[in-house]
């Protein structure tokens, strides 16, 4: 039986529907109707300080949570504000829904007050997006919205709705089917396509499991284990799929790329076969793509088929979902290992050993000072529950976070990969930690990212969501500096901050937050225990750190990956 019922009440049915718990957003006169509606339902909103800090909250939901993450903004600023989370989002394939307000139908074109092409803004950044004007279409957008960004290869979806439409009236009677016909992502690879890849596999000596961030996204993690353990294959994990297989497995050889380890971006370049599931040759791993892994045969499986051939052109495509297609090569590969034996690759794992053994990830810390990034995160691994979720935001940091950190499972690793947007670690963090309200979320950020939007505290103390940021504080753009004083003659300009200013602990202090501080080496396990045990507030953690420390190992932007710079001696 239908009831006359207004589009802003579609809108948060729809919402609810859909499962949404939570909604991270900043309202505004364009979307005041929706949070009229929004105040009535179970949904909770989180007020972020700015629209930026919301899109990036709703990404860290998703990251941490494996659903679909909502920021609600309102039209104009509110919704430009949005682009860069959007745009994050969609480099790292995150599935985020984003509404949006819009001016009054009659007004669009009228360089009305707020008023900006939103959709015409949003669409290189999303998935797909809609411009909603009928209240009666809501619904059935908003359904649409969420199918999309969670399915095939997920990404963010903007859904921009008129004012007239939340505030009109309609007699409605419930949701619509879903009716997509153009959209059919692949799910299954082609069987003749996984058998080839099998045959393929079982003639390499030298071949390398080569694993992105798509693992994470189809929770396929069981699956990628057991494939590798059952074609005895090494693994390793782009940025984006830190923890897909326990770094303390022994089949896993690290993170290649421009700060990868010596061992996984050699094994790349000498394999003579590469299995990349759910990873995109991206420019980091590869640098320049002529000489990457030269005498490598490819088996490329993506569910994006616009990813297959883009960077490198396979010898065995397959397109479909890395679970399902990583069921299908577990299944295939028992079928034909039942007819024959894995071939005998001890000379490739000998020499894979001996680089592990000759080049491993090191750092030095003088007890004296001054303190070294790699010796806080590797305390704070120490110290740190199993299972910890770990944000980064980007830079030295980072990378530091992604070398030294040992990841054990999927979705505890958290950042801004494709994009690599200063800013991202705060709001991340403080979504992941309201999706996961049970486990620590700890934020690694840096000086400079930290004062991009550490505004958000306030949203996290206010809210109660005692998320965890320790800040590298090494009074500069780490990483800026850091090419500035290889390729730049060390013209440091416009990359210097102060070490006082701000006062990071009394900023904490101001914010709702605990504050911490370690100047010395001596003070940073001390500091740790102390910001580790609290849990009734967000606490920062400042690190006052070595600020002509660089990252190593070092892969040029541009160059082959045979060029390995493992410190300033090889410089």
């Amino acid at each position: 039986m239908s009831q006359t019922i207004t589009g802003a009440d579609i809108l948060i049915q729809a919402l609810e529907r859909e499962g949404v718990e939570v909604v991270f957003g900043v309202p505004g006169g364009a979307i005041l109707k929706a949070y009229d509606s929004i105040f009535d339902s179970g949904i909770r909103h989180v007020l972020a300080r700015h629209e930026q800090g919301a899109g990036h909250m709703a990404s860290g939901y998703a990251h941490a949570t494996g659903t679909t993450g909502v920021a609600f903004a309102t039209s104009g600023p509110g919704a430009t504000n949005l682009i860069t989370p959007l745009a994050d989002a969609y480099m790292d394939s995150i599935p985020v829904v984003a509404i949006t307000a819009q001016v009054a139908s009659a007004s669009i074109g009228l360089d009305a007050f707020q008023e900006a092409h939103t959709w015409g803004i949003s669409m290189p950044v999303t998935k797909h997006n809609y411009l909603v004007t009928d209240t009666s279409e809501i619904s059935s957008t908003v359904h649409e919205a969420f199918h999309i960004a969670a399915t095939g290869r997920p990404g963010p979806v903007l859904v921009d709705i008129t004012k007239d439409a939340l505030a009109g009236s309609i007699a409605w009677s419930g949701p619509s089917e879903i009716h997509l016909p153009g959209y059919k992502p692949s799910v299954k690879g082609h069987p003749k396509q996984v058998n080839a890849a099998i045959d393929m596999i079982l003639a390499s000596e030298r071949p390398v499991l080569y694993a992105g961030g798509g693992i994470i996204r189809s929770e396929a993690s069981e699956e990628l284990r057991t494939f590798a353990e059952q074609q005895h294959l090494p693994v390793v994990t782009t940025l984006m799929a830190r923890g897909a297989i326990p770094d303390s497995h022994e089949l896993t050889l690290g993170m290649p790329g421009m700060h990868g380890s010596y061992t996984a971006s050699t094994s790349m370049q000498k394999a003579d076969l590469l299995i990349a599931v759910g990873a995109r040759f991206d420019d980091r791993v590869t640098g320049d793509p002529q000489f990457f892994a030269p005498d490598a045969r490819i088996i490329h499986v993506d569910v994006d088929p616009a990813e297959i051939g883009k960077i490198r052109t396979p010898d065995i495509p397959i397109v479909g979902d890395a679970k399902s297609v990583l069921t299908q090569l577990i299944d295939s590969g028992a079928t034909a290992l039942a007819h024959r034996p894995l071939p005998d690759r001890t000379p490739w794992f000998d020499q894979l050993a001996a680089w592990q053994r000759d080049y491993p990830l090191t750092y030095d810390q003088d007890p004296d000072g001054p303190i070294q990034q790699q010796y806080v995160i590797d305390e704070l691994a120490k110290h740190s529950p199993p299972g910890t979720i770990v944000v980064a935001g980007v830079g030295q940091h980072q990378m530091w976070a992604s070398q030294f950190w040992g990841f054990e499972e999927p979705k505890t690793w958290i950042n801004s990969g494709g994009l690599g947007t200063m800013g991202y670690a705060v709001p991340a963090a403080i979504g992941a930690q309201q999706g996961r309200p049970d486990t620590m979320v700890l934020a690694i950020d840096g000086d400079g990212c930290f004062q991009m939007t550490f505004q958000e505290l306030i949203t996290a103390a206010v809210e109660g969501i005692p998320v965890k940021i320790a800040v590298m504080n090494n009074a500069n753009l780490g990483m800026v500096r850091q090419w500035q004083r290889l390729f730049y003659n060390e013209r440091y300009a416009g990359s210097e901050l102060s070490a006082t200013n701000p006062d990071v602990v009394m900023l904490a202090e101001a914010m709702g937050c605990a504050g911490f501080r370690a100047e010395h080496p001596d003070d940073v396990v001390p500091t740790i225990e102390k910001g580790l045990a609290v849990d009734d507030r967000p606490v920062v953690m400042e690190f006052v750190c070595d600020p002509d420390a660089m990252v190593f190992p070092m892969i040029k932007a541009g160059g082959s990956n045979d060029v390995i710079i493992m410190g300033p001696e090889d410089l």
